[in-house]
């Protein structure tokens, strides 16, 4: 019966048109997942017979052709043993024995469209058996091997049937009717094996080709062409044509965790908007990667690793490591995590009380408000990142050297409002920056605010205190915002300073097409109160506003063009700056 059935399954349509009434409540699920995986492990046995023949072949013709016939047989038997297999796999793990009417069925009820098939081959044919737990599984998609074991089941009851001369039960008009069926959709049919045999192919292709099992590679290139005006600003400037790239490979091991492996490379040089070197007002998100010379070096800027312990997301940073990249920014369509996609600069994706620190360290997300409260969503995050992890040297290390430590509150009200309470405690050794994303590439260089608010000339201590806040009244529009305030006390004397930053933006997605989104966004880049460095005014007390508009527009699913503008006021804190006008076109690949 067994040689039977699998010479039927390989050359007879008749027996794909009795499969039509033998499972049809099986079928009516279509999952391909399981199948694939069946005809990737029938595969892959077969490719590896085909090379253990292909190792012998100069020996001799004659026996590489026995050798071929005598593993094909070996498949067949192979194959036969899974379907035996299958078949009797119910029975050792327990499984009901064979129901007598289709109401012993809990799952399956009078009004699925395979009921009266189903109750057929119950109660007329008594070829269909449940699980332990009563119920059937109609839903669920089966695999080929299950789909031949329940195929064989019932043909041997036909057998037996037909052997013990109950034609009253098997009668001609039930052959006539395979048959007719078999002549009514052989056409269909046929198609239908060729399809299958076409997606065995090409599973079986991209299996051999395949990069891992376990990774995938998500990657992004921007190309800008950027440009500064104003007074002196435009004769310090030209036109630029600058580029990033960044390459992540996600892994998972059990399919709830994931390790991102993250390269990346640019020549994006900063604008000169003060002509302090040390100034960070004008960076944008393109600026930043993990070469702080920006030649198209490649470098490793990325590696960070996320997995659930109990109710808890853990977050472990190797290198590369920032606060946004385990606590919510609160910032929805400006933030981008420094990519293609959202805002134009650093100041306007995030609060900058997220860019103190930086590097390797650890984060715990603590999610409560589950269900249906007006609380669903909201979290309790802590977290620590070193700035100098690999240096063993004295005053370094993960614990003695640069460090940030952050806790936030965040909330998030019947998806309409979120709210997020930050507290940031920082150390800072000499010639270090504030907010400078963990010593951003090695150098200690801010990538937001003044000089007036980032220099560390002596170690200093800090303590920031910020406050963010989104709310989204329609599926058209997003309105934001946020205030820091950062107090740095120094270890010497004249070293205590206090800095301030504030900004809001609305956002209307999908606005002229889906995808698209049209931005502004305005504040106060981080600036110092009461700081007076040498050869920098203060004490007219001018703030560097920052304001600037952009619009994404997204050509497809991988490709958006972004035309925006910066303008800045009184960068550097100085009355004697000119404003700036930064216009950039940006264009963003991801794949």
């Amino acid at each position: 019966m067994s040689n039977m059935l699998w010479k039927s399954l390989a050359l007879s349509q008749a027996v794909f048109g009795a499969s039509l009434l033998v499972s049809t409540s099986a079928i009516a699920a279509p999952n391909t997942t399981e199948a694939e995986a069946v005809s990737a492990e029938v595969t892959q046995t077969e490719d590896k017979s085909e090379t253990e023949a292909a190792s012998v072949f100069s020996s001799s013709v004659e026996l590489q052709e026995k050798q071929t016939l005598a593993q094909a047989q070996q498949n067949e038997v192979n194959v036969l043993e899974e379907v035996n297999q299958y078949g009797s796999e119910g029975q050792e793990n327990g499984s009901q024995s064979q129901v007598t009417s289709v109401s012993q069925f809990s799952d399956v009820q009078p009004t699925d469209w395979a009921f009266q098939a189903l109750q057929s081959l119950v109660e007329r044919y008594g070829c269909i058996a449940g699980y332990p737990n009563g119920t059937y599984r109609g839903n669920r998609a089966l695999t080929r091997y299950e789909f031949a074991a329940g195929l064989n089941a019932c043909l041997d009851r036909v057998n037996e049937l037909i052997a013990t001369a109950t034609a009253d039960i098997v009668t001609r008009e039930d052959l006539a009717t395979l048959q007719r069926l078999q002549e009514e959709f052989s056409a269909e049919l046929a198609t239908l094996r060729g399809r299958v045999d076409a997606l065995e192919a090409r599973t079986a292709e991209l299996e051999a080709n395949q990069f891992s099992t376990t990774t995938k590679l998500a990657g992004e290139a921007i190309f800008a062409l950027t440009d500064a005006f104003g007074d002196t600003v435009g004769d310090n400037n030209n036109t630029v044509f600058q580029n990033r790239i960044r390459l992540d490979l996600q892994t998972s091991f059990t399919g709830k965790d994931v390790l991102h492996t993250r390269l990346a490379t640019g020549n994006a040089q900063r604008l000169n908007t003060t002509g302090d070197a040390f100034d960070g007002t004008n960076f944008q998100t393109f600026n930043l990667t993990g070469d702080p010379s920006n030649s198209n070096d490649v470098t490793l800027d990325w590696l960070a690793y996320y997995t659930n312990i109990g109710p808890a997301q853990v977050y472990v940073a190797a290198t590369g490591g920032i606060h946004s990249d385990y606590a919510a920014t609160v910032n929805p369509y400006f933030e981008d995590y420094d990519g293609g996609n959202g805002a134009l600069s650093t100041f306007a994706s995030e609060s900058p009380i997220y860019r103190i620190g930086g590097g390797a360290g650890a984060a715990l997300n603590f999610k409560f408000g589950k269900g249906g409260g007006p609380l669903r969503g909201s979290s309790l995050t802590v977290g620590y990142l070193g700035s100098e992890p690999s240096d063993p040297g004295i005053g370094s290390g993960v614990f003695n050297g640069n460090y940030a430590a952050l806790g936030q509150l965040n909330f998030n009200l019947n998806s309409r409002v979120a709210l997020a309470a930050t507290y940031v405690h920082g150390y800072h050794g000499a010639g270090s920056a504030l907010f400078d994303a963990g010593g951003f590439g090695g150098a200690n260089v801010p990538v937001v605010g003044t000089a007036q608010a980032n220099l560390i000339e002596n170690p200093s201590s800090s303590n920031s205190y910020g406050l963010a806040a989104a709310i989204r009244p329609s599926s058209k529009i997003s309105v934001s915002g946020f205030v820091s305030y950062h107090d740095v006390t120094g270890f010497q004397s004249n070293d205590d300073f206090e800095a301030w930053s504030w900004g809001a933006g609305i956002a209307l997605p999908d606005f002229g097409g889906k995808g698209n989104v049209l931005g502004f966004f305005g504040g106060a880049q981080p600036y110092s109160i009461n700081r007076n460095l040498t050869g920098r005014s203060t004490e007219d007390g001018d703030i560097p506003y920052h304001i600037e508009g952009f619009y994404k527009y997204r050509v497809n699913d991988n490709v958006s063009i972004t035309p925006g503008v910066i303008y800045q006021t009184s960068s550097g804190q100085n009355d004697d700056s000119d404003d700036a006008f930064i216009g950039t076109l940006r264009t963003t690949f991801t794949f």
